[in-house]
């Protein structure tokens, strides 16, 4: 159909447009390949089959929070994929007359049926998109969004050229009529009977080269726009952290130059991936408690202005248009952004294409911390008191394990002939409230005929509130001297009753004792829920009933961070009572307010976090709200009674209803 001048115009125009796509992929590499280096390579086949899956199946985007936006995306996914075909096919027949891939038989008409139905769905999931963000306007997505137009009148304009080219081509070609349903719509009602065949193959022509001329500058303007993620997210969940989400890796403060991160080039590349690879969907901010309770950060916002800060000092720092990059925090961030985050997980747990928001946030404070000494005023006191009495309350430390002296209960030091070292921690030791809980704890463990022990004196804060407000130095120190504790002891197996306690003994303990060299880390780590579930199964303790209606709260670091769901669950649905779910659960709890170390600091700014979950769990109907941390108690109790809903409803950890019902 071209002639030989066109077909060296085609070539030619083919030649630039691939080298205008080569061009910022190549750029957004070498931006990339700025940051710090990160192991991501271990797995590769799991990582290969997790990023085309993800991809194939869009599992990224079919997801519980936006099922029906998943399916729309899942229309012009594949019709973007059916439509590479189609351009392939479309530039062949422009070499070659009537030309088709798939012949002119049944399986053309099969293709062309299908052709014409994924581009009347890509329409619909555009049409839909457009109303979306332009008339419903949700809070969560970006505005204004030229980007998004653009895309949606590219895709338009893909679409309507191919109909209009193939509603021609029917009219020459009758072989390629059968089952192209759109096309010939187009042909009976819009063309036939008003144009001569000469107009109709001039037309062709002009129809050929302004739908290849659309797709070429559809991919000429993707990988300059956010919609980069079509090929950088299935790479980004490919390079995943396959660890819970919750954990952070120690810095070696014995060699680090520079403690957490100051500036762009101290983010890893995998972090610097995470902004071009952004979706912009806003899930993380629609589900983060800090945005929700009108607080200044928004996931989204850290990972855009990334992006925004690599684009432009990162280019001018490959160009060598500046020597030194300037400080994040001040510039990029502000103290209210990086304060007010929980750690909860629930931006990182919800976004598609895996970014990682946490180790973005806490590298910042601990570059406050560590580097500059900026933190909230009233952080000055929590950390004096931990560096002096290894407590937040700053009680003697000598004081730790007094509590149990009217119990009798034993030191390891008095007894080290046990099979599990109960470890209290602060709340459970210091906390009156929370003291309950451990005497719960006690109780069961004595039903059930379990050999115990705690540490008294030596034991020591965990540290992980130190480590989530950016103290990494204090979170080193305490955590060296309670596994040299361990060691002592021989220690293999920790009963804890806080997550916090729990998570960073699981998962963070072992990855400190490999980077300072003292041993391998061989203790089993069991939270209370799940010691007590295992208790009830193995027929250890039987359980009286309980005619109250029960609700559960999912605390952030044993759901989100550690996929601890179905324990406590089964425990209270062992208790016979009436159990009702809040309205956000399991992996979309919302949190209680206290993580991230936000339980030592005042919150300021917007709603408070824990009067938005109290609300939920009142708007239950249940008369006890369960959970399984003593931080989210603290947080759940104090909610109910600034809400005068304390003589109404009671809050109690799992381990205080079981034991009431032994």
């Amino acid at each position: 159909m071209l002639s030989i001048s066109e077909i060296i115009i085609f070539i030619f125009v083919l030649t630039l447009t691939a080298y205008g796509v080569f061009k910022p992929f190549k750029l957004k590499y070498k931006l990339i390949r700025l940051g710090k280096p990160e192991n991501r390579y271990d797995r590769p086949l799991k990582r290969i089959k997790d990023a085309i899956s993800s991809f194939l199946l869009l599992k990224c985007s079919v997801k519980r929070e936006r099922i029906f936006t998943g399916f729309m995306h899942f229309f012009i996914l594949y019709g973007f994929l059916v439509f590479l075909t189609v351009t392939i096919n479309h530039i062949l027949s422009g070499l070659k007359n009537n030309f088709s891939l798939f012949g002119h038989g049944i399986v053309n008409s099969i293709y062309s049926f299908a052709v014409d139905l994924f581009a009347i769905l890509v329409l619909i999931g555009v049409v839909y998109f457009m109303i979306r963000r332009y008339i419903f306007k949700p809070k969560s997505l970006t505005y204004p969004s030229p980007e998004s137009a653009i895309i949606y009148l590219f895709l338009f304009m893909v679409i309507s050229t191919f109909l209009f080219y193939e509603a021609f081509t029917i009219n020459v070609f009758s072989e390629n009529s059968k089952w192209a349903f759109a096309g010939n719509l187009l042909w009976n009602y819009l063309i036939k009977n008003k144009l001569d065949i000469q107009n109709i193959k001039i037309l062709i022509h002009v129809f050929w080269w302004f739908h290849i001329l659309t797709v070429f500058g559809f991919a000429l303007y993707i990988p300059r726009s956010k919609h980069l993620h079509i090929v950088f997210g299935p790479i980004n969940i490919g390079f995943k952290n396959y660890n819970p989400k919750g954990i952070l890796k120690p810095i070696d403060i014995e060699r680090a130059d520079v403690f957490g991160i100051e500036k762009l080039t101290d983010f890893t590349w995998k972090d610097l991936m995470d902004a071009f690879t952004c979706v912009e969907c806003g899930r993380c901010q629609d589900y983060c408690p800090a945005s929700r309770s009108e607080k200044p950060l928004s996931p989204k916002e850290i990972i855009l202005n990334l992006k925004k800060t690599l684009l432009n000092d990162g280019i001018a720092l490959l160009n060598q248009e500046i020597k030194e990059l300037k400080p994040l925090m001040n510039n990029i961030y502000s103290d209210d952004e990086i304060w007010t985050c929980t750690s909860c997980g629930a931006c990182m747990q919800v976004c598609p294409v895996e970014n990682e928001h946490l180790p973005k946030i806490i590298g910042l404070r601990q570059s406050q911390v560590l580097m500059e000494g900026k933190f909230p005023s009233e952080l000055n006191q929590f950390f004096r008191n931990i560096e002096t009495n290894s407590n937040p309350w700053g009680i003697g430390f000598s004081t730790r394990g007094d509590w149990a002296k009217d119990y009798k209960i034993k030191t390891v030091a008095e007894n080290p002939n046990i099979d599990v070292l109960l470890w209290v921690g602060c709340a459970g030791s210091f906390d009156e409230r929370a003291k309950k809980i451990t005497f719960s704890v006690i109780k069961i463990l004595n039903t059930a005929g379990i050999s115990f022990g705690i540490l008294g004196k030596e034991e020591k804060c965990c540290g992980d509130q130190a480590r989530r407000l950016g103290n990494e130095y204090l979170f080193q120190t305490l955590a060296q001297e309670n596994i040299e504790t361990f060691k002592k002891y021989n220690i293999k197996k920790i009963l804890v009753t806080c997550p916090h306690g729990y998570h960073t003994f699981k998962n963070e303990y072992p990855l400190l004792s490999k980077l300072l060299n003292i041993g391998e880390w061989d203790i089993e780590v069991v939270h209370h829920t799940e010691f007590i579930f295992d208790l009830i199964r193995e027929g250890k303790i039987k359980l009286k009933r309980t005619e109250r209606s029960i609700t559960y709260h999912d605390p952030c670091y044993l759901g989100r961070h550690n996929s601890i769901f179905k324990q406590p669950r089964l425990i209270l649905n062992a208790l016979n009572g009436e159990f009702i779910e809040m309205k956000n659960c399991g992996s979309h709890s919302f949190c209680c307010g206290a993580g991230g170390g936000l339980m030592w600091t005042e919150e300021k700014i917007g709603k408070r976090i824990n009067h938005i979950r109290t609300e939920e769990a009142i708007n239950t109907g249940a008369e006890l709200i369960s959970t399984a941390c003593p931080f989210c108690l603290t947080m759940l109790e104090d909610g109910l009674k600034e809400k005068n809903k304390d003589n109404e409803c009671k809050v109690k950890d799992i381990a205080e209803l079981v034991a009431e019902c032994l």
